[in-house]
């Protein structure tokens, strides 16, 4: 009788109208966009993000904006599907990773010149050689850049050089955490944990009317492309012979069977002896014809 009376008050409460239809309506919209399975548990979640939606619009029900949504155009089903995404992160975040990658990075093959002979045409020499003389790593969930950010650090001191010979291709699904991760600033808040040394030597300090703000330093910011991409299309246009694939705490949003899929799209991307960093609560034992343990949730590929 009270969780009744208390999911009532809670009804009463809300201020749009917001049914269990509603709610199933936006598990299969966004599972079919992005391939993510909300538990049942996030109904009040999906309510509280994607309220702010309704007031955008000026509406007053949930099946107002489901309606909008079915007609609109790519740009509010892209703000559905920001608001719907999670983007937790940090610098750092599950540190352990970290001196991995530095070993790996600095023990992995070298890249090897291109033969001019082997592309006579000038622009795909060009390509080859820009392409083959980097070591390359794929960050496939970059929020707002601090995952890539640190990779890009990590690589920085592997090769004691602000200027490494890595390229990191950083992508999400979110279109506004990508452009802050462009822009590499944050509050002093995200940067706390970080030592002050690491602060110094990577990162400006806001002054005036950027009191309280940090910067990436340029050096750092130029090692990363960043890039809008969905794990769930079919094509996903991206070269292989990647050395490290960090896909950390994504798998958790997907189903089994979503998960496997991707795997199997990550082995032919990977180099010889590439990596695969998953996140701390992710599990590959569905997939061990794909990918074997190497250390603590760093995988390589079973067989290739």
């Amino acid at each position: 009788m009270l969780a009744a009376q208390t999911k009532q008050s809670e009804n009463i409460s809300r201020e749009y109208t917001y049914t269990q239809a509603d709610f199933e309506k936006v598990k299969k919209m966004i599972y079919a966009s992005t391939g993510i399975s909300l538990s049942d548990s996030k109904m009040n979640m999906v309510y509280s993000r994607l309220a702010r939606r309704l007031r955008v619009h000026s509406l007053k029900s949930f099946k107002e904006y489901l309606n909008l949504l079915e007609n609109a155009g790519s740009a509010e089903q892209q703000e559905f599907v920001n608001a719907l995404t999670t983007n937790l992160t940090a610098f750092f975040r599950e540190n352990h990773h970290f001196p991995i990658l530095e070993q790996h990075l600095k023990t992995c093959k070298k890249p090897q010149p291109v033969n001019v002979n082997d592309s006579p045409d000038l622009k795909d020499y060009l390509e080859k050689r820009r392409n083959q003389q980097k070591i390359h790593i794929w960050c496939n969930a970059s929020s707002t850049g601090e995952e890539p950010y640190s990779i890009a650090i990590t690589a920085i001191r592997a090769f004691n050089s602000m200027t490494p010979p890595v390229h990191i291709l950083a992508t999400d699904i979110d279109t506004q955490v990508l452009q802050k991760a462009r822009e590499g600033v944050y509050s002093l808040d995200r940067v706390e944990k970080l030592p002050q040394n690491v602060l110094k030597e990577f990162f400006y300090k806001g002054k005036g009317k950027n009191e309280g703000l940090v910067r990436v330093r340029d050096e750092v910011r130029e090692l990363i492309t960043f890039r809008r991409l969905n794990l769930l299309d079919d094509n996903w246009l991206i070269r292989g012979d990647f050395q490290a694939i960090f896909c950390r705490n994504v798998m958790i949003y997907f189903d089994k069977e979503t998960q496997y899929k991707m795997l199997k799209k990550f082995v032919p991307l990977l180099d010889d002896g590439g990596l695969l960093f998953a996140g701390h609560s992710e599990s590959l034992q569905h997939a061990a014809d794909l990918f074997k343990l190497r250390s603590n949730t760093v995988y390589e590929v079973a067989k290739k």
